[in-house]
């Protein structure tokens, strides 16, 4: 059986704190036991309800404000975009990036209750040095904050055959990856923001996705959760067509513990019941609220760390090239510690509570006039859409990155309010002086961008 040393030994080098390398070797020991991490459908039972928040019906206690972190995922560079930065300083509506609303939500909210609601980031070693210039240059009341950033670890890389540290010659920063967002938990114990929360008598902690606008500190959410005394709660979505290939809530049959399900830990006999939404019927937002006391807890019992299931990627060393070293990278999914916790529980919010941007398709959606700002920096669905969002469909290999994006707006983006379904295949130009209405399809099959003006409505246009 493979050796964790050498990972342990690179990890001190590196000086990377105890809690994450207690972490990653909880995972190393799990693929080395030959654990896949498959859940077995025979293994588990769907849950069969929950309670929505629009049924709470307990008055909300500001109180609580008091007592509360918010804290935001703020780790991810938006590769996948085409972006070399913090995905969270993209632009998405007005001039204002994600990190914009969400220190005004976080600024308006104060004002509105009177309480010092405390805010904290986790970013990582990609995305800290231009987000605490950022909140120096233009929220230096928030940057002057103590404890404001808390920085994601890093793992090694590990040697597809040997599950030994990977190593990368060319560029030596490419033998880490992230650990993924469970990392929250070793990061909040080994920078000791754990322990200075608990000190300074917090007692509950938000946690979201900076790329989710959707996701606000709500008064009464939190007051269902503290008056519930549940350990953490998950805030859920209920699955429609457009999720079935994603995550589900289910309970181990074993100990009646709520879990997550994973795509990746589903096998393939089980891929009918995995995407079955009448039968799984909720996936998780990662809105989640903590128990900072229980938190510890579990901590304490498990000797520093929170053990966590297993998520395994095939990769090469080098990300851009192919024929690289094959690697394996492990992580975890912060959610996951729903099964570490006894009183757990999950409750089912509007879709408006998760509206997280990952593809230019909801980034053009975000920024047209389908969507508004509220007067507490939330972006909402305008009310002139009858509840309906539009269907946006990018072409994947034009419309990839942001760039691409840009290039195709650079007067700015078009009116998708009467829009009920918009599909672009090839090169287009739009912009303010377009409007899209009812059901439009545009297909450019020449290499010359086509520009597009005026009213569409119901129309399917082909360009040869």
């Amino acid at each position: 059986m493979a050796s964790f040393e050498p990972c342990r030994a690179k990890m001190e080098k590196e000086g990377i704190a105890q809690s994450a390398i207690s972490a990653f070797e909880s995972t190393f020991k799990s693929l080395v036991s030959g654990n896949t991490g498959i859940i077995p459908e025979s293994t588990i039972t769907p849950v069969p309800e929950l309670v929505h928040t629009d049924s709470i019906s307990t008055k909300p206690d500001v109180a609580l404000l008091s007592e509360t972190v918010v804290l935001k995922l703020n780790g991810g560079l938006g590769t996948g975009m085409g972006l070399d930065k913090a995905k969270s300083l993209l632009e998405v509506k007005n001039g204002d990036t994600f990190l914009d609303l969400t220190a005004k939500q976080v600024t308006c909210m104060r004002k509105e209750f009177g309480q010092n609601v405390k805010f904290m980031l986790m970013n990582s070693f990609s995305t800290s040095d231009d987000t605490l210039e950022f909140f120096k240059t233009k929220y230096p009341n928030l940057a002057a904050e103590e404890g404001l950033e808390m920085l994601q670890n890093k793992v090694p890389k590990l040697d597809a055959t040997t599950y030994e540290p990977a190593t990368c010659a060319s560029d030596t920063s490419n033998e880490w990856c992230p650990p993924g967002h469970g990392d929250l938990y070793a990061a909040l114990i080994g920078s000791g923001s754990l322990a200075a929360l608990i000190d300074g008598g917090y007692k509950y902690m938000f946690v979201s996705n900076s790329d989710n606008l959707g996701a606000t500190l709500d008064l009464k959410i939190l007051t269902h959760f503290a008056t519930t005394d549940a350990s953490f709660m998950m805030e859920c979505c209920e699955r429609t067509e457009n999720d079935k290939k994603g995550g589900h809530l289910a309970i181990r049959n074993s100990d009646k513990h709520l879990i997550l399900r994973e795509s990746a830990m589903c096998a393939d006999e089980d891929e009918p019941a995995f995407q079955d939404i009448t039968k799984h019927k909720f996936f998780n937002t990662n809105n989640l609220w903590i128990r900072l006391d229980k938190l510890q807890e579990i901590v304490d019992k498990f000797g520093g760390f929170i053990p966590l299931p297993m998520i395994m990627n095939n990769k090469t060393v080098d990300p851009k090239d192919d024929s690289s070293q094959k690697v394996v990278q492990l992580e975890t999914a912060m959610g996951a510690a729903i099964e570490c916790f006894d009183g757990a529980s999950a409750v089912i919010v509007p879709r408006t509570r998760f509206a997280p941007v990952k593809k230019c398709n909801d980034l053009l959606l975000l920024r047209s006039d389908a969507y508004i700002i509220t007067d507490d920096f939330r972006p909402v669905l305008n009310p002139a859409c009858g509840g309906v969002a539009p269907v946006i469909s990018l072409d994947s290999k034009k419309y990839k990155m942001v760039g691409a994006l840009e290039e195709a707006t650079p007067e700015g983006v078009p009116s998708l309010v009467a829009c009920k379904r918009l599909t672009v295949k090839g090169k287009i130009r739009m912009g303010k002086s377009t409007s899209f209405v009812g059901t439009v399809s545009i297909t450019n099959k020449s290499d010359e961008v086509q520009d597009i003006s005026g009213k569409i409505e119901d129309a399917e246009l082909v360009f040869p």
